[in-house]
């Protein structure tokens, strides 16, 4: 039972499209490519999406302007934190190093 020389046509899993194969070679010889699907049944709903998109964004946005203004109020309660637990936790002379325990 021999292989067939003539084209075949396989339906592609990724996209949908049809390509035609070349047994010979093992290589596609064309591409037919699915029909697109519409992404909005009528433009109210693409305005519609928009807007959300837009309201999205500003709120987005909104956030970061947010995070900024209290970004310097946050490093410095940090900092604070980080100086008490150094003072708290002083450690009198150098650090101990591997070598320093013989």
């Amino acid at each position: 039972m021999g292989l067939s020389d003539q084209p075949f046509e396989v339906t592609c899993p990724d996209c949908g499209g049809m390509l035609k194969i070349d047994p010979v070679t093992r290589s596609v010889i064309a591409h037919t490519s699915a029909p697109r699907k519409k992404t909005f049944e009528d433009l109210g709903a693409a305005a519609k999406a928009l807007k959300e998109s837009d309201a999205r964004r500003d709120s987005i946005f909104a956030q970061s302007v947010e995070a900024q203004k209290n970004k310097d109020d946050l490093l410095e309660k940090k900092f604070a934190e980080a100086v008490k637990k150094a003072k708290e936790s002083k450690e009198s002379g150098k650090p101990m190093r591997d070598f320093d325990f013989d």
